[in-house]
């Protein structure tokens, strides 16, 4: 028979250990619990770091990039704006029109597909100004459409729609100006965009001596024309020559000196098309001409860009050539032969203000001056840019003066342009 004593000490040693399997229990369940937690914020975790990396990417003047893990593409979305306000002035400077406009709206889609030698543009316009109705009927709202292989950085070839790469002024995106918009000269003589096949070959010999060469074969009615009977095509090469190196972050096609160049850079380059039997005025632009009238066109370029801490110089000289340019005189119809010069200079100040001048001269062929409507037109223009971000986000002015020579109508002498470029 047991003691009291006894029975108290074999009491408690049973509760204590029933307090004892208890705790190990709860330790035992808290354990898992623990575990339960830890996997469920690993698996957590796991999926977030997934979401962020699978997530796009944001740069300002880069776009918004997406690239799925296995690299098998990559797609760049941009766009871009210009909201322009422009007023027009006579003699007296009495104000005769005021234009308000989104003049420039477009999207823009870039990347590769497979491989990153396979890449590709597509651009859209959406506004008046870059869809304005061709002669044949179809719309503009596609501008690029093209498909490059670019097997190293020395050459690639393109087949699609693009700009034809001829002259400087035009190469350069109307993103990239430090005017509100290009010059008369350019208006008159690009070719604009086409549909064809685009090559480009790079060469560079020592840190100082740098060739390109570039050339096209198109269809040589413009861009989104379609189809093209017993008509030729458009034959357009461009040499390009960089005597003392290259320009930094691609300044042979970014007006202004944003790199500020610690040596002088500059760049020679020319190039000449021939549009076989075209149906429209200008070659990719211009009216339609009458059935059985089509031209042969010959347009040549000359272009001139140097570089140096802050300051930039271009100049451009091109011209069209047409042995029969009168197509219709009764209703005004004529392509347009003669020459233009643009020079044009500008100063980047350290808190990214700049100011620039340009003048441009248009002087057509003596056969076609009263159909221009002029013997020569000069505009003079004086541009005060603000670069917050570059070319993307950017607050320009400009005024121009305007005078024709012999002119056969009127025309406005002052011009005040304002604009607000935006894009990402």
């Amino acid at each position: 028979m047991t003691t009291f004593s006894t029975r108290c000490r074999m009491a408690f040693l049973a509760m204590a250990m029933t307090t004892t399997a208890t705790c190990v229990a709860q330790a035992n369940n808290q354990t898992k619990e623990n575990k339960k937690w830890e996997n469920l914020i690993e698996s957590e975790s796991d999926e977030l770091m997934e979401q962020l990396m699978n997530m796009p990417y944001i740069e300002v003047g880069k776009g918004v990039s997406f690239a799925p893990k296995n690299k098998l593409f990559k797609m760049t979305l941009r766009f871009r704006m210009q909201n322009q306000v422009t007023m027009l002035f006579d003699d007296d400077f009495r104000l005769e029109e005021t234009q308000a406009q989104v003049k420039r709206l477009r999207l823009r889609f870039d990347g590769y597909l497979y491989s990153p030698k396979l890449l590709y543009t597509i651009q859209l316009g959406f506004t008046p100004y870059d869809t304005k109705t061709i002669p044949n009927g179809n719309t503009n709202i596609v501008r690029d459409a093209i498909i490059c292989y670019m097997p190293s950085s020395t050459w690639n070839i393109s087949f699609g729609q693009t700009k034809v790469k001829a002259n400087r002024a035009r190469i350069n995106s109307s993103s990239a100006l430090q005017f509100v918009d290009r010059s008369i000269v350019n208006s008159e003589f690009n070719p604009d965009r086409d549909f064809g096949v685009f090559g480009e070959y790079h060469k560079t010999w020592d840190k100082n001596l740098s060739l390109a060469a570039k050339g096209s074969v198109t269809l040589g009615e413009g861009r989104n024309w379609g189809t093209d009977k017993n008509k030729g095509f458009a034959y357009t090469t461009r040499l390009e020559l960089f005597p003392l190196g290259r320009f930094k972050g691609l300044g042979e096609v970014v007006e202004g000196d944003f790199q500020r160049e610690e040596k002088v850079k500059m760049m020679l380059a020319g190039a000449f098309t021939y549009n076989d039997r075209t149906n429209r005025t200008s070659g990719q632009n211009g009216s339609l001409m009458p059935t059985g009238h089509v031209r042969d066109l010959k347009q040549y370029y000359m272009d001139f860009i140097l570089k140096f801490r802050g300051f930039a110089f271009y100049t451009d000289l091109m011209g069209r050539v047409c042995d029969r340019p009168i197509v219709d005189e009764e209703n005004g119809l004529f392509v347009y032969t003669g020459k233009g010069v643009n020079v044009q200079t500008s100063y980047l100040f350290k808190k990214n203000w700049e100011v620039a001048l340009r003048n441009s001269t248009l002087l057509p062929d003596k056969e076609v001056e009263q159909m221009a409507g002029y013997r020569r037109f000069n505009q003079s223009t004086l541009a005060v840019t603000k670069y917050l971000i570059g070319h993307n986000l950017k607050v320009q002015a400009d005024a121009s003066y305007n005078h024709q020579a012999r002119p056969t109508d009127g025309y406005n002498r002052w011009q005040l342009r304002f604009v607000v470029e935006a894009g990402l």
